[in-house]
């Protein structure tokens, strides 16, 4: 007798289309002038990387480095002020930023004269009026020092994204993130005290150890702060991370049934304290701000991303340097970057199709709560989703994933719990077969 073993709800976190891992490099290197020449221009999204981090946490897959030799930051800064110059001459003279984003890595690695000089770059040498645009910055407790936050603050953050994953020392030290609680309550004050208009924090559930009841005690001790946002991450085991490196084998179904349960608890114990949610990771408070008018990401054509670890998308093209997460690879290509005199041209890259558009689109859509508007996908595209996806939704609906909505293309709560499962039935063949053939590094 043969058993079938379940499918894991847990397959791939997708926040952006195509995976990074599917891009290649790109044979003829094409002028950036002439991948934006023509696209639309007037509502722009900046994404500015920093690689650093004081600490690599034991889940991270990030490209980021840990500590820096001295002068290393001063010289990234460098590097980062030439690409924008270089980057912005590419665009058209009209050019404008309707959003902007720091992340990494870690913004807040830098110091607050640092941080002074990453605004310029975005402000002066890219034209992003960082004051009257939404600004999402992201943190680590150690680092959100108050300097730091009174400048970002100054400069105009409307969102302050805080990665805590646990307010339990004992779960931190399992997801080898080296935190006390008192620190991170202390950082936490700093960010209420800078007067941010939203304050985000990140939660992480599957940690070793982790119960429903450990895992509502975090979430109450986040309650107390009351967060505008609260992102509620499964833990992934991924190649070369320090969790990784010593990860059992065997089934996962047990644990797929644990991160299942922690998530209905986690959003059932939100809904019930005033949150909505906006996906399957992100809750908004009911009433609060909101820094964006969806999910904060960073995915949407007209994206120009500055930094080695940063990701551009035209309507044509999405590129971006190398990616690594070993040490020694993450060493490399920030060297490389650092030294680099032209950032004219495309690295390594996925050319967009009309499939692969209307791909990311269905993504970018089914798998936030408000869904596809059924009518906007026929203006853009001129079919529906069902004519265009017949089996991937077909299989969807039979799964019971799929809502009754005569508007809108819409997961069920059900459908929701299993996004991660959705989102990668959605890649094209090309995309998958890039993705297996990726090595990681």
């Amino acid at each position: 007798m043969t058993t079938t073993v379940p499918e894991s709800p847990y397959q791939s976190y997708v926040y952006a289309y195509p995976h990074k891992t599917a891009y290649r490099p790109l044979p003829e290197r094409p002028e950036l002038a002439g991948l934006w020449r023509g696209e639309k221009q007037d509502a722009l999204s900046l994404y500015l990387h920093v690689p650093f981090c004081e600490v690599r946490c034991g889940f991270c897959n990030l490209f980021t480095r840990i500590g820096s030799p001295e002068g290393l930051t001063t010289a990234y800064l460098d590097a980062l002020e030439r690409q924008a110059g270089q980057v912005r001459e590419a665009l058209s003279a009209d050019a404008r930023f309707a959003l902007a984003a720091f992340g990494g890595g870690t913004p807040t690695y830098l110091t607050a004269a640092e941080l002074e000089r990453l605004c310029d770059i975005a402000e002066h040498r890219m034209g992003a009026d960082l004051r009257s645009i939404p600004l999402s910055v992201e943190a680590s407790p150690d680092t959100a020092t108050a300097d730091r936050l009174r400048v970002l603050a100054e400069r105009g953050t409307t969102r302050l994204s805080l990665g805590v994953q646990s307010f339990l020392d004992e779960e931190a030290r399992s997801a080898v993130r080296p935190q006390k609680r008192a620190a991170v309550e202390a950082a936490l004050g700093r960010v209420r005290d800078a007067g941010f208009p939203v304050l985000n924090i990140d939660l992480i559930y599957g940690i070793d150890g982790q119960t429903v009841v450990s895992w509502i005690k975090s979430l109450d001790a986040a309650l107390t702060w009351q967060p505008e946002e609260l992102y509620l991450y499964p833990l992934y085991v991924r190649p070369l991370t320090g969790l990784g490196r010593h990860a059992a084998t065997g089934s996962t179904a047990g644990w797929d049934a644990q991160r299942l349960a922690l998530y209905r608890a986690g959003r059932d114990h939100l809904l019930a304290n005033g949150y909505q949610q906006v996906s399957m990771r992100m809750f908004r408070r009911a009433g609060a701000a909101s820094a964006s008018a969806g999910e904060y990401a960073c995915q949407t054509d007209g994206m120009v991303g500055l930094g080695c670890g940063a990701r551009s998308y035209t309507s044509k093209l999405h590129y971006s340097f190398d990616y690594a997460v070993d040490a020694r690879e993450v060493r490399r290509i920030i060297d490389d970057f650092v030294a680099a005199p032209d950032f004219s041209r495309a690295e390594l890259g996925w050319e967009m199709t009309g499939e692969e558009t209307r791909r990311r689109h269905l993504v970018q859509s089914l798998l936030q709560g408000e869904g596809v508007d059924l009518a906007a996908y026929r203006e853009r595209f001129g079919s529906t989703p069902e004519q265009d996806f017949p089996v991937e939704l077909a299989e969807f609906a039979a799964r019971g994933w799929l809502a009754d909505d005569a508007r809108r293309l819409l997961l069920t709560p059900e459908g929701l719990a299993w996004s991660d499962a959705i989102g990668p039935r959605l890649f094209s063949a090309g995309v998958r077969a890039r993705m297996a053939e990726y090595s990681p590094k």
